[in-house]
């Protein structure tokens, strides 16, 4: 009986320490290079990741949304890769959650139109105006908003946000306040906010 309950003592002692061992490590997840697992995600790697050190300096996250239709992300990637410099972002987000991370973290896709809001009507812009552009910033994409381009996210997209938004900015050392909506600093599409949902759910997740 004495050694019934010490093994079972032993046995809830030991119980946490495999649990806590398998807890993702984030941080040092986003400080590696080639392509890793990312918990949560699921990563379609056409760019692996090279030495941090060695990126380029960005400082902002810019979040597009683009009028494609669901299953869209995988053909923009496949372009950007070919074409890394074209109209278009680092990082695309399917409908179904899945990233692709097309352009080496070393170049410049173009994107945004130049950072000309400048009217506070969302944030203040005296710290974006014509600072928070694609020399600055890493562009994230979302697709699947066509035909209507007032549709909001998938849940399945927002999920793998949560978790990206988060690798991004451990990774280059960006600020919480530094997520920004395409249509925060540039003037876009009447129709609808760009981005702005995604980005600021960013900001109220926290850090």
């Amino acid at each position: 009986m004495i050694f019934r309950l010490l093994a079972i003592a032993l046995c809830a002692v030991a119980l946490p320490f495999p649990i806590s061992a398998q807890t993702p490590d984030i941080a040092a997840i986003a400080k590696s290079s080639g392509t890793p697992d990312i918990p949560g995600l699921k990563m379609v790697w056409l760019a692996p990741w090279g030495d941090v050190a060695k990126a380029h300096p960005w400082r902002n996250i810019i979040v597009h949304q683009t009028e494609g239709p669901a299953g869209s992300a995988r053909g923009g990637a496949a372009e950007q890769f070919k074409n890394p410099t074209r109209r278009g972002v680092m990082v695309w987000v399917e409908t179904d959650g899945t990233v692709y991370w097309a352009v080496a973290e070393n170049l410049v896709p173009t994107h945004t139109d130049g950072a000309d809001r400048n009217d506070n009507k969302y944030i203040d812009n005296s710290k974006t105006y014509h600072q928070v552009n694609k020399d600055t910033s890493i562009g994230v994409e979302f697709a699947g908003n066509y035909p209507d381009v007032t549709r909001g996210p998938t849940e399945a997209q927002i999920q793998a946000w949560r978790i990206l938004v988060k690798v991004l900015r451990t990774r280059y050392g960006i600020p919480l306040d530094r997520v920004y909506a395409h249509n925060w600093i540039d003037y876009k599409d009447a129709r609808y906010c760009e981005g702005c949902a995604l980005a600021t759910m960013a900001r109220q997740w926290g850090e």
